[in-house]
């Protein structure tokens, strides 16, 4: 049997993470880029892999045999690694980037290398793809334009003045349409999308329906009917199998720390939450586990797949 998890150093966690698989959380912070290594609901080893300031960070799935990206949106640009375990981030352009995320699942003029969407400093929404089996930037194709971008995620935009989508242009290209809200903060493209703004949690069905209003800041799901959000503060998770996603299929949860969570994200089985202390809270469906990561300013995460 093994230890409990008080008696369980982190050496030991990463003999565990051998056995029971291994996903690596990505944490975008104001001082740079840390990995946690994660097991299920053990949390391992933790370490600065980015130095330099990041405000989102996302993990692109590669389908050529080549190891997944994790990219970073930073100041200077996209900042570009392989996911390993010794990732070496590098400067993929030079235009300072918001935010990250996938691109969902409207059409693209390029060659299928992979993309991810980027919103930069000036407003503009790209389509930005990778080289096939490396980091270098392909291409990149400029959707439009919004007010502040905060997020993105499966092809959906939060900005100042709302929620966008990318939706198929006139001839191949995509483009991005408003569809609506005001405020908005985060959004989740991954199964039904969600809102986050600063009037209430929403989900998009006959148009965007209130889960709970109130000042909602981060919004994350897995596409399989678990999500997660932060409204007034608290943190709320909704896990309905049989699609109904109204405010009686949330409820609060209680994080093991009294810190409100900032950055949220999925990977296979888990569930992350961020605080803004800097503490990393996973949940495999036995209840949340933590650990103290020491770092300020959480922007966002990201999960990786390692083995």
């Amino acid at each position: 049997m093994a230890p409990a998890e008080d008696d369980i150093s982190i050496d030991e966690k990463r003999v565990y993470a051998g056995s029971a698989g291994r996903t690596d959380a990505y944490v975008a912070t104001g001082t740079g880029v840390v990995r946690v290594s994660l097991s299920a609901d053990k949390i391992g080893a933790f370490d600065m892999v980015a130095r330099d300031p990041a405000r989102d960070v996302a993990v692109l799935p590669r389908e050529d045999g080549a190891a997944d990206l994790v990219v970073a949106a930073t100041p200077d640009g996209l900042a570009v690694a392989a996911v390993g375990d010794d990732p070496e981030f590098a400067l993929a352009d030079e235009r300072g980037a918001v935010a990250v995320g996938s691109p969902g699942a409207a059409k693209s003029a390029g060659d299928g290398a992979g993309a991810l969407l980027v919103a930069r400093e000036d407003g503009a929404i790209e389509r930005v793809e990778f080289e096939t089996g490396g980091t270098a930037v392909a291409s990149t194709a400029r959707l439009g334009t919004v007010s502040d971008p905060r997020a993105v995620d499966g092809g959906l935009v939060a900005a100042a003045d709302g929620v966008f989508r990318v939706v198929d242009g006139e001839d191949t290209d995509a483009e991005i349409a408003a569809v609506g809200l005001d405020d908005a903060r985060d959004v989740s493209g991954t199964g039904m999308p969600l809102a986050a703004t600063g009037s209430g949690l929403y989900w998009l069905g006959n148009g965007w329906m209130t889960v709970r209003e109130g000042a909602a800041d981060a919004v994350a799901a897995d596409g399989d009917g678990h999500a997660t959000a932060v409204v007034d503060g608290d943190l709320l998770v909704h896990s309905d199998a049989d699609g109904e996603w109204g405010e009686e299929t949330w409820a609060v949860a209680d994080l093991p720390v009294d810190e409100a969570a900032v950055a949220l994200g999925y990977g296979p089985g888990v569930s992350v939450a961020v605080t803004g202390a800097g503490t990393l809270c996973v949940d495999a469906g036995d209840g949340w586990r933590h650990q103290v990561v020491g770092v300020r300013d959480v922007e966002g995460v990201a999960l990786a797949v390692v083995e």
